[in-house]
């Protein structure tokens, strides 16, 4: 921690920082321990059922339960917000208009030339 410079367009990590590494409340402390001992607890746990020579069925982790079925039904956990409605423009609406507008203009301009006698029509069908 001693030979750690800042630099000048970053700020300090907070694990870095003597104000929050060592003047921590003593509440603030036990929490930290606690859930230290309770990840290390699960992690036991998970290794005790995955290094069982004797086991049968799969590992169950809720965790990743969790993640599977969020991932598979996102309607109900999709939260609307500035970027996903910007997004959802941008790559849904927007494109659709653009092309509109670039076919619509495109036929426009076809037409006047067509009017104006600027093009060569070989293989018209109508007069």
């Amino acid at each position: 921690m001693a030979d750690y410079r800042e630099s000048p367009l970053a700020t300090r990590p907070k694990t870095l920082d003597p104000n929050e590494y060592f003047n921590l409340s003593p509440e603030y402390r036990r929490a930290e321990e606690s859930r230290a001992a309770l990840r290390s607890n699960l992690k036991r746990q998970y290794l005790l059922q995955l290094n069982n020579p004797h086991r049968k069925q799969l590992i169950d982790d809720p965790a990743l339960t969790r993640w599977v079925h969020a991932r598979a039904n996102p309607y109900p956990y999709f939260r609307p917000t500035f970027k996903t409605s910007l997004m959802g423009f941008t790559f849904g609406i927007l494109p659709f208009v653009g092309l509109c507008f670039l076919l619509k203009t495109g036929k426009e301009r076809k037409d006047k030339r067509i009017q104006e006698g600027l093009v060569d029509r070989r293989f018209h069908l109508t007069q």
